[in-house]
């Protein structure tokens, strides 16, 4: 028990350690924000949608070619193919509820640009 909590420990230090490094930069708490929004943007949406088209492909290929005839194997091969197609479901339609609710309420950080007066 203490091994694995020992290595938790080290192993979230490790992965930590990146972030510290943007400490200087980030000077005020919508810095912060825009950070980890970003960091889950462009790092763990990604993730996701690998560890969901691994899944897949991995159940397609426990079904096809390491089942042979064992229907054990093969079930357990449409199970995972199953999960990965429910995971990518799942991701896009959360993905598309939240730029539904982000393009109608104006959640997004850019000012709107107004058009300018004549100066006539």
């Amino acid at each position: 028990m203490k091994k694995t909590l020992a290595s938790v420990v080290s192993l979230t230090t490790l992965l930590a350690l990146p972030l510290l490094t943007f400490a200087q930069a980030l000077t005020s708490v919508q810095s912060v924000g825009q950070f980890v929004i970003n960091m889950i943007n462009t790092v763990a949406v990604p993730v996701l949608f690998a560890v969901a088209f691994v899944v897949f492909i991995f159940g397609i290929f426990q079904y096809f070619i390491l089942a042979g005839g064992d229907e054990e194997k093969r079930a357990n091969g449409r199970s995972l193919m199953l999960y990965g197609i429910i995971g990518f479901f799942l991701m896009v339609s959360v993905w598309g509820l939240v730029n539904i609710l982000v393009g109608t309420f104006s959640f997004n950080s850019n000012p709107v640009a107004l058009p300018a007066a004549p100066s006539h």
